[in-house]
C-alpha cells in the first residue's frame, strides 16, 4: 500500500510529533503564554470537575432518562522540535486561562477570540488528570449501566493517539486514556458475576476493519429496527479478566493499526480506531451472595436470596479519529491523496451531524458515513459523551486550530438523553442455585468423608488396642520364659553345689598327697558328653531316614489310580520323622547346656579337650551346610509347596544380598528359576521376594545384560502391572532403576516397556516407590546426556517422548528430600541436551531449572542447573524475554 505499512503497537521506528514534551523537558518559553497553572492546581488532580450539569441519581433511581450535555476539553500540544526551530520568533496562537476554563486564539498581535469550554488543558497538563477529567465521569456512568463515548478530535500531529491509546511500557504515567479506563472498570467488577468483552475496530476508507482479526476486513453495521441500537455482529469480541490481557489485545491492535509518514507528522493515523468495550455488571446479590452457606441455623430465610438481580449493561466506545489535514500542508498523493479525502469526507459528515443537532435541525444526515452511523448514540442519543479537542501552538496552522476549537464549541451545544439499560438477570439466578446445590452436595460429600473418616480411626484405635494386648500378651509370656530359664539356671547351680559337697564328704575332695585328681569330676562331665554323641548319632540317623522317605516320595509321585493312599502314609512318616528330629534337636541343646556349665564349675582341667570336642562340633554343623548345597536350595524354588518355596526364594534373596554370592548364584541358574517365579505370579509375596533378589543381582553390569537377554525387564513390567502392594511396586522399581543405569541397554528398555512401567508405578504414590521411580529416572537421564555429550545419541529424550517430563516437573519441588533429589538431577540431565529445550520450556521445566539453580541444597547439583541455564541458547532466550536472571 502506497500510504505504508502497518504501526507497531509495542516499539515504533520513529517519533511521533503529537507526543506531548513532558514538563521538565528542555522547552523555550514564549512570551505568548499569558497564563499558566499555578503550582498548587498543577500539582494537585483531586479538584476535578464533574462533567454534566445534569445528576444521574435521578436515573439510577428509576427515572427513564435524563438530559446530559456533550462535555469539552480543550488540550494544547507543547512545541516539538520542529517547531522550536521554525517558530522560535513567533509568539504561539492560542492562549489558555485553565482557572478560568477560557481559550484566547490570537487573530495577529492586538486582536484575538475568546472561547469557554468545560475544561482547558495546558501543556503541562498530565495524563492522569487528562482522564480524571475528560473519561473518568463517561466510565462512571457506563458501570452504573450507562452507554458512554470518549473522543479526541483535532489537527494530525497534535497528540490525540498519545492521549487516547498510550500504552505507557516505558513510563506507567504516561498511560492513556484506553489504559486507563480499562484500570478502573477491572477494579469496580466483580470476575464471578460480572463480564467484560472488546472488540478494536478500524474505520478505513469508509470500510470498518477488525484489528484483531486482519482477515475480517469488511464488517457491516446492524441497526435494530424497533430500537435502533447500532452493532457489528461480525467484530471479534475478546473476554478480558485481567489487565495485562487487555494491554496484550491493544498491543495486536495498534500493529495492525494503518499509518503513513507525513509531512505533519512521521506516524499520522490513516484510520479512525474505535475501540468498545462491552460491560455486564450484576447489581445485586453479589455482598449477601447464599450467606446461608455460613448461617445454616437460618435456613427459614434462604428464599430471600433467590430473587433474580438486577442486570445492568453499559457501552463503553472509546475513538481516537484520524487526524483533519489539508493536502497542501501534508503533501499527501497517490494513495495517500485518496485516504486523505476519505479521512476529511467522514470528519466533515461528523461536523455537519454536529451542526444540525447544535441548531435543533428537523434532519440529521447520520447515514452521511459510517462513521456518523457508528457514533449516532453518542451525539444526540442515549450515550454521556466526553470529547477532547487537541490543538497545536504553532502560528502555521492558526487555520487548522480555529476549526478545531469551533468544532467543539458546536459539539458542547448538542444534549444526549442518558438512558440506563438494565433487566432481570435469571441465567445468575440459575447460576446461583446451581452453586447452592453444588454446595449442598458437597456438603453432603464431606459430612459423608467425615462419617468414614471416623469410622476408620474407630478401626484404627481398636486395632491399636488389640495391638498393645497382644504386645502385651507377648511381654508377659517372654518375662515368664526368663524366670522359667531362671529358675532351671538357679535349679542346676543347686546340683552342682550338692556335688561339690557329697565329692567333700567323701574326705579326699578330689586331692592326693597334695595333688588333684580330676577323675572324679571329670566322670559327670565325660558321662554328659557319652550321652551328647549318642544323641548326635542318633539325630545323623534320623536325618538319613529322612532323606530316604524324601527319596521313596518322590519315586511315588507319579500319578496313579490307587497310589494316593501310600503317598499319605509317606507324609505321615514324614512328619513323624521330622517332629521327632526337632524333639532330639531340643534334647541336644539341653545337654549342650548342662555340658557347658558343668565345665565352667569343675575348671580349667580339661579346658583343651572340651575345646577341641566344640571344634569337631562346629565343623560337622559347617560339613552340613555344605552337604546342603545351593543346587540343591535353587531346586526346592519348583517346589509345589508354596512354604517351601517360600523360604528357598528368601534364602536365595539373602544369599544374593552380598556381592560374593552373586556370581555363584546366576552360574548355578538362580536368575533363571527367580524369572520364572516372576512369570507363574501365584503369590505376590513370593514375586516380591524374587524381585528383590533381582533387584540384588542387577546391581553387577554383567548380570544385567542376562536379565535383559533372558526377557527379565518384561517380566519386571508384567509385575509392576499386576502388583497392587507397594512393597511389591518398591522391589520391582528398584531392579528396574538398577538396569536404567547401564547405557547399552537404553533401547531395549524403553521397547521392552521398562520405561512404561517404571513410569506406571507411579500410582502406587508410596514414597519409598517414588523414591526408586525417581532413581531410575535420574540413572537414565544421566545415561542419555552422557551419550549425547559422547555423540552416539541424537534426537529427543526418550522419557520425554514416553511422557514423563510432566511428572518430573510435578515432583521436582517434593516434600521427600530424596525423591526431590534424584527429580533434581535428572532434570539438570535432560537440560543438558540442547535438543529438549524448547519441551521443556513448554512443560514448564524451566521454572524448575531457575529454582534449583537458586535453592537447591546441593551445591553440585547447583551448580550443575546453572551451568545448564547459562550454556544453553533456547534457555537463555526464553529467560531474555521473561527478564529472569540466573
Amino acid at each position: 500500500m502506497a500510504s505504508g505499512g502497518y504501526r507497531n503497537g509495542i516499539q515504533r521506528g520513529a517519533v511521533k510529533v503529537d507526543r506531548p514534551i513532558a514538563p521538565h523537558s528542555n522547552l523555550r518559553a514564549s512570551s505568548s503564554f499569558k497564563s499558566k497553572l499555578t503550582p498548587s492546581s498543577s500539582q494537585s488532580s483531586s479538584n476535578v470537575r464533574r462533567s454534566s450539569p445534569a445528576s444521574l441519581g435521578s436515573a439510577v433511581n428509576g427515572d427513564d432518562s435524563v438530559s446530559g450535555r456533550v462535555r469539552v476539553a480543550v488540550r494544547l500540544r507543547p512545541r516539538n522540535s520542529e517547531e522550536l526551530v521554525t517558530d522560535a520568533d513567533f509568539a504561539d496562537c492560542v492562549e489558555l486561562q485553565p482557572e478560568l476554563k477560557r481559550l484566547k486564539l490570537r487573530k495577529n498581535n492586538w486582536d484575538s477570540d475568546t472561547y469557554e469550554f468545560d475544561e482547558v488543558l495546558t501543556e503541562f497538563a498530565s495524563q492522569k488528570r487528562v482522564y480524571e477529567v475528560v473519561a473518568k465521569p463517561v466510565v462512571e456512568s457506563v458501570l452504573d449501566g450507562y452507554n458512554g463515548t470518549v473522543m479526541a478530535y483535532g489537527q494530525t500531529g497534535t497528540g490525540k493517539t498519545f492521549t487516547l491509546g498510550r500504552l505507557g511500557d516505558e513510563d506507567t504515567s504516561a498511560r492513556g486514556i484506553m489504559v486507563r479506563a480499562m484500570e478502573d472498570i477491572l477494579v469496580n467488577l466483580s470476575p464471578d458475576t460480572d463480564s467484560i468483552m472488546v472488540s478494536y475496530l478500524q474505520l478505513y476508507m469508509e470500510t470498518i476493519h477488525d484489528l484483531l482479526n486482519p482477515a475480517n476486513d469488511n464488517i457491516s453495521i446492524v441497526e435494530d429496527p424497533k430500537t435502533g441500537d447500532v452493532s457489528l455482529p461480525g467484530a471479534t469480541l475478546v473476554e478480558i479478566r485481567d489487565q495485562p490481557s487487555f494491554m496484550e489485545l491493544l498491543r495486536l491492535g495498534e500493529a495492525h493499526r494503518i499509518a503513513a509518514n507525513t509531512k505533519l507528522n512521521t506516524e499520522s493515523s490513516r484510520s479512525h480506531a474505535i475501540l468498545m468495550v462491552h460491560i455486564k455488571r450484576s447489581v445485586l446479590g453479589r455482598e449477601d451472595d447464599f450467606s446461608s452457606e455460613h448461617d445454616n441455623h437460618n435456613r427459614s430465610h434462604m428464599g430471600n436470596n433467590f430473587k433474580p438481580p438486577i442486570l445492568r449493561k453499559g457501552k463503553l466506545i472509546v475513538v481516537d479519529l484520524a487526524g483533519s489535514e489539508r493536502i497542501h500542508k501534508s503533501g499527501s498523493e497517490g494513495h495517500m491523496l485518496e485516504e486523505a479525502k476519505s479521512i476529511n469526507l467522514s470528519l466533515s459528515a461528523l461536523g455537519k451531524c454536529i451542526n444540525a443537532l447544535a441548531e435543533n435541525s428537523a434532519h440529521v444526515p447520520v447515514r452521511d458515513s459510517k462513521l456518523t452511523r457508528l457514533l449516532k448514540d453518542s451525539f444526540g442519543g442515549t450515550a454521556r459523551t466526553s470529547l477532547i479537542v487537541t490543538i497545536g501552538p504553532s502560528p502555521r496552522h492558526r487555520a487548522e486550530t480555529a476549526s478545531t476549537i469551533l468544532f467543539g464549541q458546536r459539539a458542547m451545544k448538542v444534549e444526549n438523553m442518558l438512558k440506563i439499560k438494565e433487566e432481570f438477570d435469571y441465567k445468575s439466578l440459575s447460576r446461583r442455585l446451581e452453586i447452592q446445590v453444588d454446595k449442598l452436595i458437597a456438603e453432603n460429600e464431606r459430612q459423608q468423608k467425615a462419617f468414614e473418616y471416623e469410622v476408620e480411626r474407630i478401626a484404627l484405635e481398636a486395632q491399636k488396642r488389640i495391638s498393645e494386648a497382644e504386645r502385651n500378651c507377648t511381654e508377659a509370656l517372654e518375662r515368664e520364659r526368663m524366670k522359667c530359664q531362671m529358675d532351671y539356671m538357679e535349679s542346676i547351680k543347686q546340683l552342682e553345689e550338692k556335688w561339690v559337697n557329697n565329692q567333700h564328704n567323701h574326705g579326699n575332695n578330689g586331692f592326693v598327697n597334695g595333688t588333684y585328681d580330676g577323675e572324679g569330676a571329670s566322670e559327670g562331665v565325660s558321662e554328659l558328653k557319652k550321652l551328647l554323641q549318642s544323641e548326635i548319632h542318633s539325630r545323623k540317623a534320623a536325618q538319613e531316614e529322612i532323606e530316604n522317605l524324601k527319596n521313596q516320595l518322590h519315586l511315588f509321585k507319579k500319578p496313579e489310580a490307587g497310589g494316593s493312599g501310600d503317598l499319605l502314609k509317606l507324609y505321615k512318616m514324614l512328619e513323624d520323622e521330622t517332629h521327632h528330629k526337632k524333639k532330639l534337636e531340643e534334647e541336644v541343646v539341653i545337654l549342650r547346656s548342662q555340658l557347658s556349665q558343668l565345665t565352667f564349675e569343675a575348671g580349667q582341667v580339661r579346658h583343651s579337650q572340651l575345646k577341641d570336642g566344640y571344634n569337631g562340633e562346629g565343623s560337622l554343623m559347617a560339613n552340613l551346610h555344605e552337604q546342603v548345597g545351593l543346587h540343591k536350595i535353587l531346586s526346592l524354588l519348583e517346589s509345589d509347596d508354596s512354604n517351601v518355596r517360600m523360604h528357598a526364594v528368601k534364602v536365595v534373596a539373602n544369599l544374593a544380598a552380598e556381592e560374593g554370592n552373586q556370581e555363584r548364584i546366576v552360574e548355578a541358574g538362580g536368575l533363571t528359576s527367580l524369572l520364572m517365579l516372576l512369570r507363574s505370579f501365584d503369590d505376590e509375596t513370593i514375586c516380591r521376594v524374587a524381585a528383590g533378589a533381582i533387584a540384588n543381582l542387577a546391581m553387577n553390569e554383567a548380570n544385567q545384560e542376562l536379565i535383559m537377554a533372558q526377557g527379565g525387564i518384561s517380566l519386571l513390567a508384567m509385575t509392576a502391572g499386576n502388583a497392587e502392594d507397594p512393597q511389591t511396586l518398591r522391589m520391582v522399581a528398584g531392579a528396574i532403576a538398577n538396569l536404567c543405569g547401564n547405557d547399552k541397554l537404553q533401547m531395549r528398555l524403553r521397547s521392552e516397556g521398562g520405561i512404561k512401567a517404571l513410569l506406571g508405578m507411579v500410582r502406587c504414590r508410596h514414597p519409598d516407590v517414588l523414591s526408586q521411580v525417581a532413581r531410575g529416572i535420574a540413572n537414565f537421564a544421566k545415561c542419555e546426556s552422557r551419550s549425547s555429550t559422547q555423540g552416539t545419541k541424537n534426537g529427543r529424550s526418550l522419557l520425554i517422548e514416553d511422557g514423563a517430563l510432566p511428572w518430573i516437573v510435578q515432583n521436582a519441588n517434593n516434600e521427600a528430600s530424596l525423591i526431590r533429589r534424584h527429580i533434581e538431577l535428572a532434570l539438570c540431565h535432560l537440560a543438558q541436551h540442547e535438543v529438549n529445550a524448547k519441551d521443556m520450556i513448554s512443560g514448564g521445566a524451566l521454572w524448575e531449572l531457575v529454582r534449583i539453580s537458586r535453592d537447591c541444597s546441593r551445591e553440585d547439583i547447583k551448580a550443575l542447573a546453572r551451568r545448564t541455564l547459562t550454556t544453553s541458547p533456547t534457555f537463555q532466550a526464553e529467560m531474555r524475554r521473561l527478564r529472569i536472571d540466573v
